[in-house]
């Protein structure tokens, strides 16, 4: 049997700047969305068309979140059928440099990794299972080595 836990005689802290910006690109798809109204309002249809990998139920999703966090404003259009239009809303724009870092970092570890990844059947190899045959086999990591090795499943 354990000790009691005792209650916190210390107020709790203020909310960290950081976890709550980062509560703000919470969710899949996020922070393409966001990308995607950087420069102009787009509609529906549009932003599907723009991150074609998104299906229609998360993304809906999605827009309604950032909508609900104030980072996306819905302004209906008067057309036949009707359709609505999204834009970011200025708190939205000032995470713009936020998702644009995010972006480029993005962009040299792809670049890191595709100089670090061995060449094989003509295209380099990433990372993931299906780049490593997938199957029933699951990774670990061989730590004198620094990269993944195949373990079969225990099944």
């Amino acid at each position: 049997m354990g000790l009691p836990v005792r209650k916190s005689k210390v107020t709790p802290p203020p909310a960290c700047p950081l976890t709550e910006c980062l509560a703000l690109l919470r969710g899949a798809w996020a922070p393409n969305v966001i990308w995607c109204l950087s420069a102009e309002p787009r509609r529906f249809g549009e932003l599907r068309h723009d991150i074609p990998r998104i299906s229609a139920r998360v993304l809906s999703a999605r827009l309604r979140e950032l909508e609900s966090r104030g980072l996306v404003a819905r302004s209906a259009l008067d057309t036949s059928p009707p359709s609505a239009e999204y834009a970011l809303t200025a708190l939205g724009r000032e995470l713009l440099p936020a998702v644009q870092a995010l972006a480029l970092v993005g962009q040299k570890l792809i670049a890191e990794w595709e100089k670090r990844a061995p060449v094989q059947g003509g295209r380099a190899e990433r990372g993931g299972a299906a780049a490593r045959g997938g199957g029933h086999a699951s990774a670990a990591v061989a730590p004198e080595q620094g990269r993944l090795r195949r373990r079969p499943n225990p099944r």
